[in-house]
């Protein structure tokens, strides 16, 4: 009786799937689950294998969090490749779940992370920080989905701080390129072709003519940064930036065992309450990066749920808050993560969502997309082969996905503005949130909207330029 159930189940699920093949609009197919909608591969979306291949070696910026940890806690490299693999696993919960993005880290928060744990002893002590803040983070997140709180916050946020926040994490990635001790100067000849040709095949309107009328030009376009990883692994070494890869044959080998023992609560015990408390300040502060993420998660969806009217994108902040928030506290126990658990990763979220406004024969979901690319970065952490092949360019990975990351955050900061004083007061946000870290910046973002606006302090002002150039433009 149950297995006719479940024969019933799946052809409803068909139908479904033909309905939705055949559609003008509507979401794609799921399963409820309370707030939650489920999606499976092959069942619910269509497998996009341009977008799993650009996961293969687009698992690179996964490892790049790999010289973090070792740097940072000592932690061996079999060991941070465990993190890094757990990590792997929990980001397929977004789209699985009903997330419409590319999940990633806390990108703009690792430095103040990094400074925050260096300011206690070496060993212990700093494992203990690092599981005790990441916690707090899960907690918080999980609190404000549960709640229903996160989806209101989004609106309550001054557009001007909104766009001050946004515009600070981009500048913020691109500074990490170029201080004094960026990744630019270690591979500044690779670095620069890998973003010159990143740029041109991701935004660049030529090469978009290119690809409508050529079919060699419309299948690089399909593979997305997946061609410029591959010559980033040539042309390094020919410059002398990195070695050749050393091809090794098998399967990775993460050590479980000594992440397990060393550096979790199974090993070195819980933090004592003292570190949860202290972890607060850290714990606020990151939120806000965080939060610019939700944002610009919204604000990518918007756009591209716009230019496709065939798929109507439910992108819940509530939901995204739950998701990410249970990874966190999820990693805080398994495997405490330097590079923490965010709702976005804007460079990746960006080239899938361009190739999903090309059309239905682009991309048929956004799930499909999101979720193809992910399943690739997962396989692509498994086979050694392709470990020990990207190793070198590690750095020339995580550079790419930071510019390309900075790049769209200013243009969606900016969008977020509705007049000259909300830019006014998102361009001393911004740089404050890079010299002098989050929350300064929210603080001066706070007075600033508060001297400026007073009473109008939520609603703010619109421009009579930004509303021709909204009506215009958009």
């Amino acid at each position: 009786m149950a297995r006719d159930a479940y024969l019933t189940r799946l052809e409803i699920q068909g139908e479904l799937m033909v309905q939705w093949a055949n559609r003008t609009s509507g979401e794609s197919p799921y399963w409820g689950a309370g707030p939650f909608k489920i999606r499976l591969p092959f069942l619910h979306y269509r497998f996009e294998w341009p977008d799993y291949l650009q996961g293969l070696l687009m698992c690179a910026v996964d490892l790049a969090a790999i010289p973090l940890m070792t740097d940072l806690l000592g932690m061996p490299f079999e060991a941070a490749l465990a993190v890094v693999m757990l990590n792997g696993l929990f980001y397929l919960t977004h789209h699985l779940l009903g997330d419409p993005v590319v999940p990633g880290w806390i990108t703009p928060a690792i430095p103040l992370l990094i400074a925050y744990c260096e300011g206690f002893p070496e060993g212990v002590d700093r494992v203990h920080a690092l599981i005790a803040f990441q916690f707090m983070l899960g907690a918080l997140s999980i609190g404000l989905g549960v709640t229903g709180l996160a989806k209101h916050v989004v609106h309550w946020v001054p557009s001007a701080l909104k766009a001050g926040i946004i515009m600070g994490a981009g500048l913020a990635a691109v500074n990490a390129v170029f201080a004094d001790d960026g990744r630019f100067w270690t591979f500044p000849f690779t670095i620069s072709i890998a973003v010159g040709l990143a740029f041109l095949l991701i935004f660049s309107q030529g090469f978009n003519v290119l690809k409508q009328r050529n079919a060699v030009f419309g299948l690089i376009g399909k593979l997305g940064i997946f061609p410029i990883i591959a010559l980033a692994i040539v042309v390094a070494p020919l410059f002398g930036e990195a070695p050749w890869p050393n091809v090794e044959w098998g399967f990775s080998k993460p050590d479980f065992v000594t992440l397990w023992s060393d550096y979790t609560v199974f090993g070195v015990g819980l933090p004592p309450v003292w570190y949860f408390i202290q972890a607060l300040p850290m714990v606020a502060a990151t939120y806000i990066v965080l939060f610019g993420d939700v944002l610009q998660s919204k604000a990518l969806l918007d756009e591209a749920d716009g230019a496709r009217p065939d798929e109507d994108i439910d992108y819940n902040p509530d939901r995204a808050h739950m998701i990410f928030g249970a990874r966190n506290a999820s990693m805080s126990v398994l495997g405490p993560d330097v590079a923490m658990c965010g709702p976005l990763w804007a460079a990746m979220h960006v080239v899938i969502v361009e190739r999903y406004k090309e059309g239905r024969k682009a991309m048929n979901s956004i799930f499909g997309g999101a979720g193809s690319f992910r399943w690739g970065t997962n396989t692509g952490l498994l086979l050694l082969p392709i470990v020990s092949v990207i190793q070198p360019i590690l750095g020339v990975a995580l550079a790419l996905t930071l510019l390309i990351q900075g790049y769209v955050s200013v243009r969606i900061g900016i969008m977020e503005a509705r007049s000259q004083r909300d830019l006014g007061i998102a361009g001393v946000t911004a740089g404050v949130l890079v010299t002098q870290g989050a929350a300064w910046a929210f603080g001066i973002g706070i007075g600033l909207c508060l001297l400026i606006y007073g009473k109008q302090f939520f609603s703010g002002e619109i421009d009579e330029t930004f509303v021709k150039d909204r009506d215009g433009g958009h």
